[in-house]
Protein backbone atom coordinates (compact mmCIF):
# COMPACT_ATOMS: atom_id res chain seq x y z
CA UNK A 1 0.00 0.00 0.00
CA UNK A 2 1.60 3.37 -0.93
CA UNK A 3 0.45 6.31 1.16
CA UNK A 4 1.14 10.07 0.09
CA UNK A 5 2.36 12.32 2.93
CA UNK A 6 2.82 16.07 3.35
CA UNK A 7 6.53 16.83 4.83
CA UNK A 8 7.25 20.47 5.86
CA UNK A 9 10.76 21.31 6.21
CA UNK A 10 12.32 23.63 8.99
CA UNK A 11 11.97 26.37 6.89
CA UNK A 12 8.35 26.35 5.39
CA UNK A 13 8.99 23.93 2.38
CA UNK A 14 6.33 21.35 1.56
CA UNK A 15 7.18 18.15 -0.84
CA UNK A 16 5.03 15.07 -1.27
CA UNK A 17 6.78 11.91 -1.21
CA UNK A 18 5.46 8.20 -1.21
CA UNK A 19 5.59 6.54 1.32
CA UNK A 20 5.73 2.11 1.34
CA UNK A 21 3.54 0.98 4.31
CA UNK A 22 3.34 -3.02 4.54
CA UNK A 23 0.30 -4.82 4.82
CA UNK A 24 -1.54 -4.91 8.44
CA UNK A 25 0.18 -7.60 10.06
CA UNK A 26 -1.62 -10.82 12.38
CA UNK A 27 -1.19 -10.04 15.94
CA UNK A 28 -1.23 -14.07 16.33
CA UNK A 29 2.35 -15.36 17.13
CA UNK A 30 4.53 -16.53 14.48
CA UNK A 31 6.10 -19.41 16.36
CA UNK A 32 2.94 -21.26 17.85
CA UNK A 33 0.71 -22.57 15.59
CA UNK A 34 -2.65 -22.16 17.91
CA UNK A 35 -3.50 -26.55 18.08
CA UNK A 36 -3.69 -28.93 21.10
CA UNK A 37 -4.20 -28.75 24.80
CA UNK A 38 -3.61 -24.69 25.07
CA UNK A 39 -5.69 -22.31 27.47
CA UNK A 40 -6.85 -19.17 26.16
CA UNK A 41 -7.94 -15.87 27.17
CA UNK A 42 -10.07 -14.55 24.84
CA UNK A 43 -11.13 -11.05 23.93
CA UNK A 44 -13.69 -9.60 21.38
CA UNK A 45 -15.38 -6.03 21.23
CA UNK A 46 -18.78 -5.31 20.11
CA UNK A 47 -18.71 -3.63 16.71
CA UNK A 48 -17.70 0.13 17.83
CA UNK A 49 -17.87 -1.20 21.43
CA UNK A 50 -21.45 -0.99 21.16
CA UNK A 51 -22.99 -1.65 24.33
CA UNK A 52 -24.76 -4.57 23.24
CA UNK A 53 -24.74 -7.37 25.96
CA UNK A 54 -26.65 -5.74 28.42
CA UNK A 55 -30.39 -8.01 28.39
CA UNK A 56 -30.65 -11.65 28.92
CA UNK A 57 -31.98 -11.90 25.55
CA UNK A 58 -28.83 -10.96 23.91
CA UNK A 59 -26.66 -12.85 25.91
CA UNK A 60 -28.33 -15.93 26.13
CA UNK A 61 -28.33 -15.84 22.09
CA UNK A 62 -24.42 -15.57 22.26
CA UNK A 63 -24.18 -18.58 24.87
CA UNK A 64 -25.63 -20.97 22.91
CA UNK A 65 -23.16 -19.98 19.59
CA UNK A 66 -20.21 -20.35 22.20
CA UNK A 67 -21.43 -23.21 23.75
CA UNK A 68 -22.16 -24.97 20.73
CA UNK A 69 -18.84 -23.99 18.80
CA UNK A 70 -16.69 -24.91 22.15
CA UNK A 71 -18.58 -28.12 22.24
CA UNK A 72 -17.56 -28.55 17.82
CA UNK A 73 -14.44 -27.17 17.69
CA UNK A 74 -13.08 -29.16 20.60
CA UNK A 75 -13.11 -26.94 23.67
CA UNK A 76 -13.88 -26.17 27.39
CA UNK A 77 -15.42 -22.42 27.91
CA UNK A 78 -13.58 -22.25 31.49
CA UNK A 79 -14.91 -18.87 31.77
CA UNK A 80 -16.84 -16.29 30.49
CA UNK A 81 -18.23 -12.41 31.12
CA UNK A 82 -20.29 -10.55 28.84
CA UNK A 83 -19.24 -6.96 29.94
CA UNK A 84 -21.84 -4.50 27.77
CA UNK A 85 -19.46 -3.83 24.68
CA UNK A 86 -16.93 -6.47 24.88
CA UNK A 87 -16.43 -10.31 26.33
CA UNK A 88 -13.74 -12.05 27.78
CA UNK A 89 -13.61 -15.88 27.45
CA UNK A 90 -11.25 -18.87 28.89
CA UNK A 91 -11.12 -21.76 26.82
CA UNK A 92 -8.74 -25.06 26.74
CA UNK A 93 -8.26 -26.96 23.79
CA UNK A 94 -9.75 -31.00 24.93
CA UNK A 95 -8.18 -32.48 21.85
CA UNK A 96 -5.07 -32.28 19.96
CA UNK A 97 -6.58 -31.48 17.13
CA UNK A 98 -8.33 -28.24 18.57
CA UNK A 99 -7.50 -25.35 17.03
CA UNK A 100 -8.08 -21.58 18.80
CA UNK A 101 -8.01 -20.00 15.50
CA UNK A 102 -10.68 -21.94 14.22
CA UNK A 103 -12.56 -21.46 16.70
CA UNK A 104 -12.57 -18.27 17.12
CA UNK A 105 -14.02 -17.76 13.74
CA UNK A 106 -16.46 -19.95 13.59
CA UNK A 107 -17.64 -18.35 16.85
CA UNK A 108 -17.44 -14.95 15.60
CA UNK A 109 -19.30 -16.04 12.35
CA UNK A 110 -21.99 -18.04 14.05
CA UNK A 111 -23.15 -15.32 16.33
CA UNK A 112 -22.69 -12.51 14.11
CA UNK A 113 -24.95 -14.37 11.80
CA UNK A 114 -27.75 -15.17 14.24
CA UNK A 115 -27.03 -11.65 15.97
CA UNK A 116 -27.45 -9.96 12.01
CA UNK A 117 -30.56 -11.88 11.73
CA UNK A 118 -32.31 -11.20 14.80
CA UNK A 119 -31.00 -7.69 15.29
CA UNK A 120 -30.22 -6.52 11.39
CA UNK A 121 -26.94 -5.03 12.91
CA UNK A 122 -23.33 -5.56 13.06
CA UNK A 123 -22.19 -7.63 16.04
CA UNK A 124 -18.29 -7.56 16.42
CA UNK A 125 -15.07 -5.51 15.37
CA UNK A 126 -12.78 -7.28 13.37
CA UNK A 127 -9.86 -9.45 14.91
CA UNK A 128 -9.81 -10.16 18.48
CA UNK A 129 -7.07 -10.36 21.52
CA UNK A 130 -5.71 -13.36 23.11
CA UNK A 131 -3.45 -14.60 25.21
CA UNK A 132 -1.99 -17.73 25.10
CA UNK A 133 -1.43 -19.31 29.32
CA UNK A 134 1.76 -20.70 29.71
CA UNK A 135 1.96 -23.66 31.92
CA UNK A 136 3.41 -21.67 35.10
CA UNK A 137 -0.07 -19.51 34.72
CA UNK A 138 -2.72 -20.46 37.10
CA UNK A 139 -5.82 -21.13 35.32
CA UNK A 140 -8.39 -20.23 38.19
CA UNK A 141 -6.46 -17.06 38.92
CA UNK A 142 -6.83 -15.93 35.52
CA UNK A 143 -10.40 -17.08 35.48
CA UNK A 144 -11.16 -15.14 38.76
CA UNK A 145 -9.90 -12.03 36.93
CA UNK A 146 -12.61 -12.71 33.79
CA UNK A 147 -15.50 -12.75 36.58
CA UNK A 148 -14.20 -10.33 38.53
CA UNK A 149 -14.22 -7.46 35.82
CA UNK A 150 -18.11 -6.10 36.13
CA UNK A 151 -16.42 -5.32 39.74
CA UNK A 152 -13.58 -3.48 38.32
CA UNK A 153 -16.11 -1.84 35.66
CA UNK A 154 -18.02 -0.85 38.35
CA UNK A 155 -20.85 -2.62 37.67
CA UNK A 156 -21.83 -4.48 40.76
CA UNK A 157 -20.09 -4.71 44.10
CA UNK A 158 -19.73 -8.35 43.69
CA UNK A 159 -19.06 -10.97 40.75
CA UNK A 160 -22.34 -13.08 41.85
CA UNK A 161 -24.24 -10.25 41.46
CA UNK A 162 -23.63 -9.55 37.64
CA UNK A 163 -25.93 -12.05 35.53
CA UNK A 164 -24.01 -12.39 32.40
CA UNK A 165 -20.63 -14.10 34.07
CA UNK A 166 -20.14 -18.12 34.47
CA UNK A 167 -18.66 -21.39 33.38
CA UNK A 168 -19.50 -24.15 31.55
CA UNK A 169 -17.15 -26.18 33.68
CA UNK A 170 -17.29 -25.16 37.31
CA UNK A 171 -19.84 -23.29 39.68
CA UNK A 172 -18.53 -19.73 39.42
CA UNK A 173 -18.15 -19.64 43.53
CA UNK A 174 -15.91 -22.23 43.09
CA UNK A 175 -13.71 -19.89 40.76
CA UNK A 176 -14.25 -16.95 42.83
CA UNK A 177 -13.76 -18.45 45.83
CA UNK A 178 -11.26 -21.92 45.60
CA UNK A 179 -8.13 -21.26 47.60
CA UNK A 180 -5.20 -21.64 45.12
CA UNK A 181 -1.88 -23.54 46.01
Amino acid sequence: MNVEADLRSACGHTSRIRISVPHKLSPRLKTFDYLGCYRYFLTICAYDRTRLFIDDQSVNLMLSQLSRTAGDQRFVVIAYCFMPDHIHILVEGNHPAADFCEFVRIFKQRSAFAWKQRNGTALWQRGYFEHVLRDDEDTIAVARYILENPVRGNLVQRPEDYPYLGSMTMEVRELLYSVQI
